[in-house]
C-alpha cells in the first residue's frame, strides 16, 4: 500500500507547484491516453477474464468512455481553468470580481468493481485536469483488470504525482485516511461503505463526492411505446449482467400494460440473447461467488416471468423477469445489481409513488410516456440523482450533465465539467482600486445609515 512518506511526497510535489500550469495537465492527459490506446488489448483481455465483457462493450462502457472525457478536456481546459468574471456590486465599486479555480491537492480516487477501469479512470481524468495529485484505489476483485491498470499508472505517470494503491479495501482505506489528510476523497460504490468512507473523511473534515446506488425505478405508463421500452430497459437492465447502479432496479408498469410490456421483453431479450443466454456473446456473467450466492436468494421472491436459469460454475445467472407483489422482501429493500428485474404493477400513480418513496432518492429514475405533460409531472414527483424519459441510463454518456445522487444516492457530481468543478476549489477574489477611499466606509459610522442603505440592497 502507499507509505506515509509516499503520501507525504505527494503532498510536498504538489506544494511546488509542478501540478499547476496547464501545459503540465495537458501533457498527462495525453500520455494517459497514449497509454490506454497501447493497453486496449490488454484491456479488453482482462475484463472478458472478470466479467466476460465483449471488447464492443469494453469500448462502449469502459476505454471509449475515458479517452472522450480525455478528448473533452484536452479541448476545453483553457478555457474551465481561466479565471471567471463575475459582477461586482456597488459598495466594492470601482473594483474588479472574479472565480479563481485552484486545486485541491491531493486526492484519494475509490472505485468499484462493476465498471473497475472507467470508474477510476474517468475521475482520475477530472483530478488530473485540476491539477491535483491523485491516489487511486481500485477493486481488489477484479484482480486482472487491476493488474492492467496499475501497469498502464506506472508507466505513465511518476509515483509522487499519481499513486496505484493495492490491497485489501477494508484494511488499506481506513489506515491510509487516518494517517494522511486527503483534500478530497471520491468514491464509487455501494452505500454501506459508502457511510464509513463518509465517517472517516468526517474526522478529517476532508470533503467527498459519494457515487453510491439505491433502488432506480422504472416507470411504464398506458401511453408509452411499448417496444421501444422493452428494447431500452432490457439493454440497459442486462447489459454487464445487471451489475450496474443505474439499470433500472425494479420495473412498475400501469396495470394495463403489464402483460404486453412481459411479453415484448421476453421477445426483445430472445433477440439480444438467444434461446441460450450462457452462449452469448453479449452476455456477461457475475462477478464472483460471493455475488452469485447473493443474488440467488432473490430468485425465491417472486414468480419468475422469464429466465430464471443459473449456473454457479459459470458464475451465470440469466437474465430474469420477476413478478413480485410484497414491496416488503428483501427484493424490493436491497439494491440487486444483477440480472433479476422485479416487476410490479400501479393502478393509478399515487399507488406507484408510494412504492418509490419506499426508497427515496434513487440514483436515476426511468418514466416512458408519449405524453409530454405526464413525463413532467413524474419528473417533478419523484426526487432522484438523475433521470430520462424514454430512454434508460443514457442521461450517463453526456458530459454536459452532472452525473450524481442525492440523499441515499451520493453526494456531489462530476463527468465533464462538473469533474473539474469537484476537483477544484473556487476562490472568490475581489480585487480593490486603491481610489478613491471614501472615508464614509470607515468609522465613526454615526449618522450614516442613510448611505449604507442606498450602497447594500
Amino acid at each position: 500500500m502507499s507509505s506515509l512518506l509516499q503520501l507525504n511526497k505527494m503532498r510536498e510535489y504538489f506544494l511546488s507547484g509542478a501540478t499547476r500550469p496547464i501545459a503540465f495537465r495537458k501533457q498527462q492527459l495525453k500520455q494517459l491516453r497514449q497509454s490506454i490506446l497501447q493497453y486496449e488489448g490488454a484491456l479488453n483481455e482482462a475484463l472478458y477474464k472478470d466479467l466476460k465483457k465483449s471488447k464492443e462493450e469494453v469500448w462502449f462502457s469502459e476505454t471509449g468512455l475515458v479517452l472522450s472525457e480525455i478528448n473533452y478536456f484536452l479541448k476545453q481546459i483553457d478555457d474551465l481553468a481561466a479565471p471567471r468574471r463575475v459582477s461586482t456590486n456597488l459598495i466594492n465599486m470601482p473594483g474588479k470580481s472574479y472565480v479563481m479555480y485552484e486545486p485541491l491537492g491531493v486526492v484519494l480516487i475509490i472505485a468499484p468493481w462493476n465498471y473497475p477501469f472507467q470508474l477510476l479512470f474517468l475521475p482520475l481524468v477530472g483530478a488530473i485536469a485540476a491539477g491535483n495529485c491523485i491516489v487511486l484505489k481500485p477493486s481488489e476483485i477484479t484482480t486482472a483488470t487491476e493488474a492492467v491498470m496499475q501497469q498502464i499508472i506506472a508507466e505513465t505517470f511518476e509515483p509522487y504525482y499519481v499513486s496505484y494503491v493495492t490491497g485489501e479495501g477494508a484494511a488499506v482505506i481506513p489506515e491510509m485516511m487516518q494517517q494522511f489528510k486527503f483534500d478530497h476523497v471520491f468514491y464509487t460504490g455501494g452505500t454501506a461503505v459508502g457511510k464509513i468512507i463518509y465517517r472517516l473523511a468526517a474526522e478529517q473534515l476532508t470533503p467527498v463526492t459519494l457515487e453510491l446506488g439505491g433502488k432506480s425505478p422504472c416507470v411504464v405508463t398506458p401511453n408509452a411505446d411499448l417496444k421501444l421500452a422493452a428494447r431500452r430497459i432490457a439493454l440497459a437492465k442486462f447489459s454487464n449482467a445487471g451489475q450496474m447502479c443505474i439499470t433500472p432496479d425494479y420495473l412498475l408498469p400501469h396495470q394495463s400494460v403489464k402483460d404486453t410490456l412481459v411479453a415484448l421483453l421476453k421477445e426483445t431479450i430472445n433477440k439480444f440473447y438467444g434461446e441460450q443466454p450462457v452462449e452469448s456473446y453479449d452476455y456477461g456473467r457475475i462477478v464472483s461467488k460471493k455475488q452469485f450466492s447473493r443474488l440467488m436468494q432473490y430468485l425465491h421472491q417472486g414468480k419468475v416471468l422469464a429466465g430464471g436459469t443459473h449456473n454457479e460454475e459459470l458464475l451465470y445467472i440469466a437474465p430474469t423477469l420477476l413478478e413480485v407483489t410484497d414491496t416488503s422482501l428483501p427484493i424490493m429493500q436491497e439494491e440487486i445489481f444483477g440480472p433479476i428485474l422485479p416487476i410490479l404493477t400501479y393502478n393509478d400513480d399515487n399507488e406507484a409513488l408510494q412504492i418509490i418513496r419506499q426508497n427515496p432518492d434513487p440514483l436515476a429514475f426511468y418514466v416512458f410516456t408519449n405524453n409530454k405533460v405526464e413525463a413532467d409531472d413524474w419528473l417533478q414527483q419523484v426526487p432522484s440523482g438523475g433521470a430520462c424519459v424514454n430512454t434508460v441510463a443514457r442521461h450517463y454518456l453526456n458530459k454536459s450533465l452532472p452525473f450524481g445522487g442525492r440523499g441515499n444516492s451520493g453526494i456531489g457530481r462530476y463527468h465533464g465539467a462538473y469533474s473539474f468543478e469537484t476537483f477544484s476549489h473556487q476562490k472568490a477574489v475581489l480585487k480593490a482600486a486603491t481610489w478613491p477611499d471614501p472615508t464614509f466606509a470607515y468609522p465613526p459610522y454615526q449618522g450614516k445609515i442613510g448611505i449604507f442603505k442606498k450602497l447594500i440592497r
